[in-house]
């Protein structure tokens, strides 16, 4: 069954009801692959779905005015992804979305989600839930850039999300923690 990492999602939800959960994967119907390189976004475009990812990895990406490419955060299996501003916004993105490998995501309309958001009480709790995690975590993100040493930030990552040393690129994953590939491989070489 091709939702099954996202129906154990919604059953993870105490409470989200039976009734919500199946509308929801009813209307999570559209199949997208991706081959490594591929778009999912790109600046101007307009966010016009949520993804749930099945397979793959993605990056989150702009580019400066020098075209330096500053990675803002990844997408994996068992995970929600979109150009969030845009998609919430319904305005052109302001970032990239590219697939790191080939991928496979099922898809929601906006404007079908929009529609179970105010047919189902239960199901807009779940996305205030999901809004209100993403909000602690990008703020937890920010702070760890300000105050956090480099080798303080490399620790964060790899405790909450060891699985992307597997799969990402490292030169994607120094973007992120801003800091240079060479850095993060003399940190990673002084914890070895």
């Amino acid at each position: 069954m091709e939702n099954a990492s996202l129906r154990e999602f919604f059953s993870k939800c105490t409470y989200l009801s039976q009734n919500a959960a199946e509308a929801a994967l009813d209307a999570w119907t559209e199949t997208t692959l991706m081959k490594r390189s591929d778009f999912l976004i790109r600046p101007d475009q307009t966010e016009s779905h949520l993804y749930w990812v099945l397979e793959g990895y993605f990056r989150l990406f702009f580019m400066t005015p020098d075209a330096e490419e500053i990675c803002v955060g990844f997408g994996y299996e068992n995970s929600f992804l979109c150009s969030f501003p845009s998609f919430v916004n319904n305005l052109p993105s302001g970032y990239y979305i590219q697939a790191i490998s080939s991928a496979k995501l099922l898809g929601i309309k906006r404007s079908a989600f929009l529609e179970m958001l105010n047919q189902h009480a239960d199901f807009e709790r779940l996305w205030r839930t999901l809004l209100e995690q993403a909000l602690v975590g990008r703020i937890e993100r920010e702070t760890e850039l300000f105050i956090k040493s480099p080798e303080e930030r490399l620790k964060k990552l790899m405790d909450r999300s060891p699985h992307i040393f597997q799969k990402i690129p490292l030169k994607y994953i120094a973007s992120y923690l801003r800091m240079t590939p060479e850095t993060l491989s003399r940190i990673r070489a002084k914890k070895s």
